[in-house]
């Protein structure tokens, strides 16, 4: 195994910047330098996104800025000794050990350990101490180098039980030995390198400093041994000192909790400890929901709102969809490129062309119009039915976001009796909203034990798809497809300045929250028009292509932005930007985000006005798309591509030019530093 760390990657005592970028950056370059990267530029921008996820300073002095990136060829750790100190974000002040750890994306469990056990080194006082206090780089190598031939540690590790705790008391004294307190808990973050293993061993010590039993299930990269069954049954409390979702949290029903983003199980791990004591003592403390969703940590702890929960089930939903959708969509466009228009028409007896062929025909019996016709029928017929998954598949995922597996049967349900009803994708909301609300609410029941294993796979689908389905029959059904059918008729009917107004609004729903509800709304919209395989009236079709052309604006503008004027942003953006060409050509509007993040009120402005230039010239100019995804890499699918292709780069350059200018001019008149310098800050 190569070795992660040499004398070429440890810095000692030298000035590597005021700031922490300056810091990564300095330290990716290093990196590179020895040969365990392609380049620094993208092992950088990893790196500081990661970081600017979660600050990586720890109490003591310490940080661990760490990233898994493509541009990282072998597992490697740089290790710098600041002077001056840097702030990295810690409570206690600027770090001066900093643990810069490399990992390749695809790194394997045995690096990934070795990594993760170096982390949790670092929380040792002796061990950090005898770093500072090294003479050399081989010094620091070494001391590194014993750190991880330590012996193994566990990733589910139990604080040792006081002396006399837990054990009868000696015959005759009269009294027995206090209860032994007990508490499970989880950490977990995004990378899963560095700060799950540190949570871990912060809260055991602080617990054994307690006198607390405290058993921890760290589910990281380098791998996670679930808690036995009898270990969390015995717990008095439970901790999620997390920053994603726990896995099968539903083990941890009815347990009170206490939550919080995996840093403060670093940070304050002692406090964290005492608040779960209390919950423990507390009979009105919040709990673990027994419902396996997945995302319930927010409702563990009454933190999500409504409109929060509905957000995220409608985004679920459409990002579990476009695959379905996509797929068929892209292979009905080659159906209609094989073997023409006439694939999706029905003959006399009012049977579709392509089930009439693919009834009486086969490879080894081709029609008299020939293997590509033949083909072409194929590919129609296997696009329409992945396209027959659209609504149902929206309300399932939906119904999945909200009660997770459970949720998944009746929102299938609930989105095929929308089907029928003729509801559309708005019956698809409905009816999966619907489903996972009553597949959450039945999952809250207190029942016998003997129940509890019955009440995933059986008694939620059924009481759930009885009550959603039910209500869309008889109550919501019918009134949903009156409405889907009359704005289906207005917005087919629209021509001229209408169809142009149309377009203009759909770009401006793309860009204004760059793949958020108000996005996906838009997208679902334009895709459901697509569903009804439209041939004489194409008017979905053009729908489809406004958005998908809007949809590629930000991406693309942001990324010609950082051409035309490099200063105004950061190297974090230039980096994005590159890759932002590639997303934007794709139809990835989300490839625009980090820009509006890093500066909301000028990139957003910018790209909604392109975008609603693009969708204009789109509807206006009667530009179609077959296809619901793929940006320019499906240019078969789309009619008029070289319009398609002329309103796009329209609302490219007027994006990139306006946020350009905005950001030359629009800017307050205290700023004494660039707009590069501040958005980098």
């Amino acid at each position: 195994m190569a070795q992660l760390i040499t004398t070429e990657l440890v810095t000692l005592d030298q000035d590597l910047g005021s700031d922490r970028s300056q810091v990564i950056r300095r330290l990716a370059d290093q990196v590179a330098a020895t040969g365990r990267a392609t380049g620094a530029d993208g092992l950088y921008a990893d790196a500081l996104a990661r970081e600017e996820k979660t600050a990586t300073g720890i109490p003591g002095g310490i940080a661990i800025p760490h990233c898994r990136s493509t541009s990282v060829t072998e597992p490697t750790l740089a290790m710098a000794r600041l002077n001056p100190a840097v702030d990295f974000g810690a409570k206690d002040g600027p770090a001066d050990l900093i643990f810069f750890i490399a990992a390749p994306d695809g790194a394997d469990q045995e690096h990934l350990k070795l990594l993760s056990k170096l982390a949790r080194s670092l929380i040792k006082k002796d061990f950090t101490a005898a770093l500072r206090s090294a003479a050399t780089e081989q010094d620091v190598v070494d001391l590194v180098q014993g750190a991880l031939d330590a012996g193994p540690r566990q990733s589910s590790q139990a604080a040792p039980t006081p002396s006399g705790a837990g054990e009868p008391a000696a015959a005759g004294n009269g009294h027995t030995a206090p209860k032994t307190r007990r508490i499970v808990a989880v950490t977990a973050c995004p990378t899963g390198i560095a700060h799950t293993y540190m949570a871990a061993d912060s809260l055991v010590a602080a617990a054994k400093e307690r006198g607390v039993d405290l058993q921890v299930e760290t589910q990281g990269s380098s791998g996670a041994t679930p808690l036995p069954a009898d270990v969390i049954a015995a717990a008095d409390a439970v901790i999620f000192a997390v920053d994603v979702d726990v896995r099968d949290r539903h083990r941890f029903a009815g347990k009170p909790v206490i939550t919080s983003p995996v840093k403060r199980g670093i940070d304050e791990p002692g406090m964290m400890v005492d608040e779960a004591l209390a919950a423990a003592d507390n009979p009105n403390a919040r709990r673990v929901q027994g419902t396996t969703d997945s995302q319930s940590q927010q409702t563990d702890e009454g933190g999500e709102g409504i409109g929060r929960q509905l957000k995220r089930a409608l985004l679920t939903g459409v990002s579990y969809m476009i695959p379905f959708v996509a797929g068929g969509g892209l292979l009905i466009a080659l159906g209609f490129l094989l073997a023409g228009y006439e694939i999706a028409l029905s003959n006399a007896d009012g049977v579709g062309n392509a089930d009439a062929m693919l009834t009486q025909y086969t490879l080894l019996n081709l029609p008299p119009e020939g293997l590509l016709v033949f083909l072409g029928a194929v590919f129609f017929k296997i696009g329409g039915l992945s396209m027959g998954f659209l609504i149902p598949a929206l309300a399932g995922y939906i119904a999945y976001a909200l009660a997770d597996r459970p949720g998944i049967a009746p929102g299938f349900v609930a989105g095929a009796v929308a089907g029928f009803m003729g509801a559309g994708f708005l019956g698809g909301i409905v009816g999966g909203l619907l489903a996972g609300y009553f597949a959450m609410m039945i999952g809250r029941i207190n029942v016998p034990r003997w129940l509890r294993s019955l009440m995933p796979v059986v008694i939620i689908p059924l009481l759930a798809s009885i009550a959603a389905s039910g209500l869309m029959i008889l109550v919501l059904g019918g009134p949903i497809a009156s409405l889907t059918t009359a704005l289906n008729d207005w917005l087919s009917g629209m021509t001229g300045a209408a169809a142009v107004l149309l377009g203009a609004i759909l770009g401006l729903m793309m860009a204004i929250d760059l793949g958020g509800p108000i996005n996906k709304v838009a997208y679902s919209f334009a895709v459901a028009g697509l569903g009804a395989g439209a041939v004489a009236n194409q008017a979905p079709w053009q729908i489809m292509a406004a958005v998908m052309a809007a949809g590629m604006v930000p991406p693309l503008a942001m990324a010609l932005a950082t051409v035309l004027d490099r200063r105004r942003f950061s190297v974090a953006e230039r980096e994005n930007g590159k890759a932002a060409w590639l997303l934007g050509a794709a139809f990835i509007s989300e490839g625009a985000i980090p820009f509006a993040a890093a500066d909301p009120l000028r990139v957003i402005p910018a790209s909604m006005l392109g975008s609603a230039v693009t969708g204009a010239i789109v509807m206006g100019t009667g530009v179609t798309s077959q296809a619901p995804h793929g940006g320019i890499f499906v240019f078969f699918a789309i009619g008029n591509v070289a319009m398609f292709v002329v309103a796009i780069i329209v609302g490219m350059i007027i994006s990139a030019l306006t946020v350009v200018a905005l950001k030359r001019f629009a800017t307050r008149k205290t700023e004494d530093t660039t707009v590069a310098e501040t958005v980098a800050a």
